[in-house]
């Protein structure tokens, strides 16, 4: 008597966990098809000709907005500011080392973070870099990125000491003394040029954007909606379990 009063509440709570996962796969089924849509985005963005930087009546619209400018593909136009280069700590392909940000002053007096490349911790210092950094006026292509606010996982970035675990766009150029109304709010990560054949390799490594996006969201769809088969199949038999005993 005691198992048959109980058997509604558990009827009751199979139904709610029935419902919960077939909502949670639904969820992963719409996740699925908005990231097909973001990598097709990203896809076409990379592989477009380069096209200017957003100028500075546009800056908030980007900051507004992200997802709508990252990845684009861009053509800047200036000088470098190489005194005033920043390096953060980055783990590639390449291996660990750092990032070689240096704003890049346009003809409008705007300036924009570059990423230059890679370099390893053996070519931190500019001069030992195999090749001297660019001077004069400069074409940089490359890809649009967003700002990396507050640090890098589980490691806060510390201006003060110089160390800087991710490409926080503000704080750099607080930290080194830029005018922050002519900041772009992005920065941009430079395309590798072409080799020469036999040139021994100089730093930064340039083009080492990663563009992989993880793509489980069919597997966890899946997943999801077979608990919640498995669920209501348990539902079910314990509502006739005490129906056939009664028979």
């Amino acid at each position: 008597m005691t198992r048959r009063r109980g058997l509604p509440l558990l009827a009751a709570a199979a139904a709610l966990l029935c419902v919960l996962f077939a909502a949670l796969g639904t969820w992963q089924v719409q996740r699925l098809s908005w990231k097909k849509d973001l990598i097709a985005r990203v896809q076409a963005r990379v592989h477009a000709p380069p096209g200017p930087p957003p100028p500075a009546a546009e800056w908030p619209a980007v900051l507004a907005a992200p997802a709508g400018y990252e990845y684009r593909r861009l053509r800047l136009q200036g000088q470098f500011l190489h005194e005033d280069e920043t390096l953060v700590q980055a783990a590639t392909a390449l291996g660990a080392g750092y990032w070689v940000l240096t704003p890049l002053r346009q003809a409008d007096g705007s300036l924009v973070l570059v990423n230059r490349g890679f370099v390893p911790p053996a070519a931190r210092a500019p001069d030992a870099r195999g090749a001297p950094a660019p001077r004069g006026e400069v074409v940089v292509v490359g890809l649009l990125r967003i700002s990396e606010p507050r640090g890098g996982f589980l490691r806060e970035n510390d201006p003060a000491a110089g160390r800087w675990h991710s490409r926080d766009v503000a704080a750099i150029a607080a930290a080194r003394g830029l005018p922050a109304s002519r900041v772009a709010p992005y920065f941009v990560d430079a395309e590798a040029a072409p080799a020469a054949a036999g040139a021994a390799q100089a730093w930064p490594a340039a083009g080492l954007t990663v563009l992989r996006f993880s793509d489980n969201h069919l597997v966890y769809a899946v997943t999801w909606y077979v608990l919640a088969a498995m669920v209501a199949g348990a539902g079910v038999a314990l509502v006739r379990s005490p129906r056939r005993h009664a028979g």
